[in-house]
């Protein structure tokens, strides 16, 4: 048994106005047109093998093992993180950043000037103009850095979120961890 199947630029990206020439699938024709499409899915696919260790660590409230780096790589993907940290006004952001500088939990932080940020609050929607600090960190001292500014910040409930980063400038993630390696390993502030 065939099919006569009709396929429009739309569901192939690669093919470009009009309509694509009718394939006749039968036995193995259908196995070969998806290996053509399991190019495409590879980065996603490799993405999800990936999922279950992130959510157990997340579960476990431990961070993940790091993967062995690629060869010729000093980098280890998600070993250094950019956490976010919204602060009401430009002196509050700059003594904070001052800070996790000297106390070397962030080898760097961007200030980003008048971002408007819409949040619910006490069952009020609330708009306010902010600064949001870009913080660059080792993802092992997320902790620290965040009990560190939930110490010195003015609002009630401080908003400090990390992600990790999985690719960059290798000479400038390293400087980040070089910068940030004075801090021990347990995740504690030095005095």
């Amino acid at each position: 048994m065939a099919f006569d199947i009709q396929l429009s630029s739309t569901s192939l990206g690669c093919m470009r106005g009009g309509r694509a020439p009718a394939f006749l699938l039968g036995g193995g024709a259908a196995l070969l047109l998806s290996l053509l499409w399991m190019p495409a899915l590879l980065p996603v696919v490799s993405r999800l093998l990936l999922l279950p260790r992130a959510l157990l660590s997340m579960a476990s409230g431990s961070p993940p093992a790091q993967p062995s780096p690629v060869s010729g790589s000093a980098y280890f993907a998600g070993s250094v993180s950019a956490a976010f940290v919204t602060c009401p006004n430009e002196k509050v952001a700059k003594e904070i950043a001052r800070a996790v500088v000297e106390k070397h939990l962030a080898a760097c932080v961007n200030l980003i000037p008048q971002i408007t940020s819409i949040y619910e609050w006490k069952g009020k929607i609330e708009e306010d103009s902010e600064v949001l600090m870009m913080i660059k960190t080792q993802s092992s001292l997320v902790p620290a850095l965040t009990d560190f500014v939930r110490s010195v910040h003015p609002y009630e409930v401080a908003e400090v979120i990390a992600l990790p980063v999985e690719q960059g400038n290798s000479p400038y993630l390293h400087w980040v961890r070089q910068v940030t390696g004075s801090v021990p390993e347990s995740g504690t502030a030095p005095p």
